[in-house]
């Protein structure tokens, strides 16, 4: 049976693996997944992510990042918009995580995005997760 809900997947896997203070984590790739993986690394919360192929889907494999006293970067993660529950906003509510601390990731009309740019773009969307 096929997996329902592969964005949390991804996060519940990254959450695992900060936790345990792993320095790397693979992830079955997509291309929703790789945008997520972009995001990430854009807005400072893990260190690289690279594509590997193999002979089936592939793999994301994201480099994890720690502070140089070796505490954690991500401090959490949530899953918003559901398969059965999908959440969008429009630009105006989209929502400030930890008063700002944190991001909200969308996913618009113009590809995957963390919540800073979507509101500088005017774009709303599916809100996909925060992380702090």
């Amino acid at each position: 049976m096929g997996m329902t809900d592969p964005i949390a997947d991804m996060l519940t896997r990254i959450r695992n693996a900060n936790m345990a203070k792993l320095e790397k984590v693979d992830i079955p790739s997509s291309n929703l997944k790789l945008e997520l993986a972009r995001v990430l690394k854009d807005e400072g919360y893990i260190k690289n992510f690279k594509l590997l192929k193999d002979r089936k889907q592939g793999l994301v494999r994201v480099y994890m990042k720690y502070s140089p006293d070796d505490s954690r970067v991500i401090n959490g993660l949530k899953r918003v918009s559901k398969p059965g529950n999908r959440v969008y906003v429009k630009s105006d509510d989209i929502p400030r995580v930890m008063g700002g601390l944190g991001i909200a990731v969308l996913s618009t009309s113009r590809g995957v995005m963390a919540d800073r740019e979507s509101r500088v773009k005017k774009l709303g969307g599916e809100l996909l997760c925060y992380i702090w």
